[in-house]
């Protein structure tokens, strides 16, 4: 079986890429994910690194967090993928959608590292990938939004039926998917997780012209109860 590594955000889009990989016969040996310079916050959707390190445990799949600025972001990514790649990793699963210069970095970043890239959702109609996220038994909530665009009502919501519902009444011209930066999500549960993730207090925070869902206590939980902090 042929190992990857999967690019790793923590939400919605990176899992059920994962997801479709592992069902697809992949290995998913690691997940990476790039953090600030301090090692504080992920670089992709700012949550605080140590909430992704918590669903790396109950995914139980071990998880990469490297350090890089702004500037130095796509040499120290191809360091990682190098390392990896000595270690036997010869795939790279990402969760982009239709953003075509996005995957262009994708392709030559891997390419010059010697990684295949997988890109299991490109160009697929964003609704049907959200409902399919929803219908596999995903959890997952809103952690940050454009302020523009969704206001901090949306911060905690959960992706269900409704949500999908609710978002094509907005005015905005938003993405199912939030493909654009409209939103950003935080997997809590579903078919790859041997635990869950259960978020006991967080709050509403505005920065950088967007609206964040400031995790500050979580907890990890068994499928039938607490396991531990």
């Amino acid at each position: 079986m042929k190992s990857a590594f999967g690019s790793w955000s923590g939400g919605k889009d990176c899992c059920l890429a994962c997801y479709r990989a592992i069902t697809g016969g992949l290995k998913v040996s690691y997940l990476v994910n790039m953090v600030t310079e301090d090692g504080d916050r992920s670089r992709s959707h700012g949550l605080a690194a140590k909430w992704l390190q918590m669903q790396s445990q109950a995914l139980q799949i071990p998880l990469i967090q490297h350090r890089a600025t702004r500037d130095n972001y796509e040499a120290e990514f191809k360091n990682v993928l190098s390392n990896l790649k000595q270690k036997g990793i010869t795939e790279g699963v990402f969760g982009d959608i239709d953003f075509n210069e996005h995957r262009q970095w994708i392709e030559r970043v891997c390419t010059e590292t010697g990684v295949i890239p997988r890109l299991p959702l490109w160009l697929e109609d964003q609704k049907s990938i959200l409902t399919d996220f929803i219908n596999s038994g995903f959890v997952a909530v809103i952690v940050a939004t454009r302020a523009d665009l969704m206001g901090e009502e949306w911060l905690g919501r959960k992706l269900d039926k409704d949500f999908i519902t609710d978002l094509a009444k907005l005015n905005n011209n938003i993405t199912p998917c939030g493909e654009a930066g409209e939103f950003h999500t935080l997997v809590i549960d579903g078919p790859l997780f041997e635990k869950r993730m259960e978020i006991i207090e967080a709050t509403n925070i505005s920065r950088d012209d967007r609206w964040f869902w400031e995790i500050t206590k979580c907890q990890l939980m068994s499928k039938k109860g607490k396991i531990g902090v």
